[in-house]
């Protein structure tokens, strides 16, 4: 009789406990508290359980009960909000890092180190480094910022002590850009190493050219006016690309409807609603009304994103990296880290102009202050004497980097080019090639889907007005 009692005490409890995994599921969900067994829980097993959801709502009332003091109350200079939502201090940083004494610990003890400890410390340190602030309390600083600002000088300089040195260092720069770049990208996370060590280098090389090819004398006022305002108007071009790319996002006005149309069908009039359409049945079409109803279900379950809980339109992908869904999504740039879609192409295309002519225009004008005896295209190869002094070596070593960077920006822009000419973007041209479905010449670097083609002058014409059709972003969806 006890032991039936005793069942039944046990069955009421598993089925609170069920109750309770509902009505908190995201708590019990990140702890993995429920497993897939056919056991009755034991009376230790029950209490536990409930002693860590206790702890656990506990703990998130107090987060959300500091983040509303922290909305009425605001945040100082140098206080912020920390991963766990609770109120923080950046004179605390030092304190109270279970994950570090734990690894310390272990360390000392030769005991073997946790798999995810070196990850936890790592977190927990990135969320501790802040910059005081005014307003909304100290700013996060992403450390993946300043290795730029650091090596990049210290290899330049060191590869104008020598000339092998400078052979070694400008051979080793594009094997340690690539490896970072894989070691992220398999990680699929943001990163502000590229636009960093980008911006960087685009300052840094303006610097030198003021300060070391300008007090040449080789340099007049017009090419430092065109300089300066290649380096000014590739600035703003950027600016206008880290912009709002095109993000898909669900209307009010699209909530109830079962099908939206954001490219016009063949088979389907589209001269009102804006650019969309609207299906209207007749007697005549009603007979083929469940086929199409069926094909159009299919294509919005086919195009439903799982992550951004909408149907993406047309040629619209999803973002990995950013988690989101982008209108004409051509591909992720880690250099403006930022998406390339449909609402900042054309900017994206425009700073690559003004870049390339801005870099190609200064280092020929480098060259030809340290290489005045030598033709431009000749300099780079064979200028004798330019490692006699210092001075003259910097700017060479220089002109060779941005050469470098120069080179793989002018094979992405001829890309973009080709790929405009086709009306393919750069994420259908990769998938065409992987599926075989698209006909592709010059080892893969033209690639023609024929899907969306419409000749030469319409394909360019639909990209230069394809970003008048988009609605202006608000200021807050702006990267």
């Amino acid at each position: 009789m006890a032991d039936n009692l005793l069942y039944a005490k046990i069955i009421k409890a598993k089925w609170a406990l069920r109750l309770m995994f509902v009505l908190q599921l995201p708590l019990f969900s990140s702890l993995n508290l429920f497993q897939t067994t056919s056991r009755i829980p034991t009376k230790r097993t029950l209490f536990q359980l409930f002693q860590q959801a206790a702890v656990l709502s506990f703990m998130k009332k107090q987060a959300k009960k500091e983040q509303k003091e922290v909305e009425e109350e605001g945040l100082c200079c140098c206080e912020y909000v920390n991963r766990h939502g609770k109120r923080s201090h950046i004179a605390a940083c030092c304190c109270d890092c279970e994950d570090l004494d734990d690894a310390c610990d272990r360390f000392f003890k030769r005991e073997p180190q946790k798999p995810e400890s070196l990850s936890q410390i790592a977190t927990v340190v990135s969320d501790r480094i802040r910059v005081p602030w005014l307003w909304g309390g100290a700013q996060k600083l992403d450390l993946s910022i300043v290795p730029p600002l650091i090596l990049l000088p210290a290899l330049l300089h060191l590869a104008a002590l020598h000339f092998l040195l400078g052979i070694v260092v400008l051979m080793a720069l594009p094997g340690l850009v690539l490896w970072y770049y894989y070691f992220t990208h398999r990680k699929k996370g943001r990163t502000l190493f590229f636009l960093s060590l980008a911006l960087f280098s685009l300052a840094y090389m303006y610097y030198l050219f003021i300060w070391e090819v300008l007090p040449r004398g080789d340099v007049g006022r017009v090419e430092l006016v065109a300089v300066t305002s290649g380096v000014i108007l590739t600035l703003l071009a950027l600016l206008h690309t880290k912009r709002d790319p095109g993000v898909v996002r669900l209307d009010n006005d699209d909530v109830h409807s079962t099908v939206t149309y954001y490219a016009p069908l063949p088979d389907r009039d589209s001269s009102f609603n804006g650019g969309r359409q609207e299906v209207s049945q007749t007697a005549a079409s009603r007979a083929g009304s469940t086929e199409q109803e069926g094909a159009e279900l299919e294509s919005s379950r086919r195009n439903w994103c799982s992550v951004c809980r909408v149907v993406r339109p047309p040629r619209a992908g999803h973002c990995r990296i950013c988690g989101v869904c982008v209108l004409r999504l051509d591909h992720h740039c880690v250099w403006i880290n930022n998406c390339v879609g449909q609402a900042n192409h054309r900017s994206f295309l425009l700073t690559l102009v003004f870049f390339l002519f801005t870099s190609l225009y200064g280092i020929s004008l480098a060259l030809q202050s340290v290489c005045p005896r030598q033709n431009v295209l000749t300099a780079l190869l064979y200028c004798p004497g330019v490692y006699n002094q210092y001075s003259t070596a910097l700017c060479f070593t220089c002109a060779w980097y941005s050469s470098m960077v120069t080179g793989g920006l002018l094979h992405l822009l001829l890309v973009q080019l080709i790929n405009i000419s086709h009306n393919v973007t750069e994420r259908e041209a990769r998938a065409a090639l992987r599926e075989k479905t698209a006909r592709s010449a010059y080892w893969g670097l033209v690639v023609d889907t024929g899907v969306y083609t419409q000749g030469l002058r319409g394909n360019w014409s639909e990209f230069i007005s394809m970003g008048d059709k988009l609605k202006p972003a608000s200021p807050a969806d702006l990267v």
